[in-house]
C-alpha cells in the first residue's frame, strides 16, 4: 500500500522537510527537467534498479502525470517500501527544475 499527494501538498511538504524524490520517467524526460536532488530510476529499469534503493527510506515517486509513479508505488509497496505517489507529476509541477 502507498500514500498519494497532489502537487500543492507535495510542494508544501518540500518547504517543510527534506524528501527523497524518485523520478521514474525515462532518461530523455528526466534530462529535459527534473526536481533538484531527485533520484532517477526509470520505471523501465524496474526491478533491476530497485536493489539500489534503501528499504528504510521513504520515497516520494513522481513521473509526468502520475500513472507510472502509481505503478512504481504499487511495485515498491509489494517489496516492503514506504512510498507516496505524487499525482499530477511534472506536468503539474510549477517549481524550479534542473536540466
Amino acid at each position: 500500500m502507498y500514500h498519494t499527494v497532489m502537487i500543492p501538498e507535495f510542494e508544501q511538504l518540500l518547504k517543510q522537510q527534506s524528501l527523497t524524490i524518485l523520478d521514474v520517467r525515462e532518461l530523455d524526460e528526466f534530462e529535459a527537467g527534473h526536481i533538484e536532488g531527485a533520484v532517477h530510476l526509470p520505471l523501465s529499469s524496474f526491478p533491476e534498479g530497485v536493489s539500489e534503493l534503501k528499504q528504510e527510506q521513504e520515497y516520494y515517486i513522481i513521473c509526468h502525470s502520475g500513472s507510472r509513479s502509481q505503478m512504481a508505488c504499487s511495485y515498491l509497496g509489494g517489496e516492503g517500501f514506504t512510498t507516496t505517489n505524487v499525482m499530477g507529476g511534472m506536468s503539474a509541477w510549477r517549481g524550479e527544475i534542473v536540466r
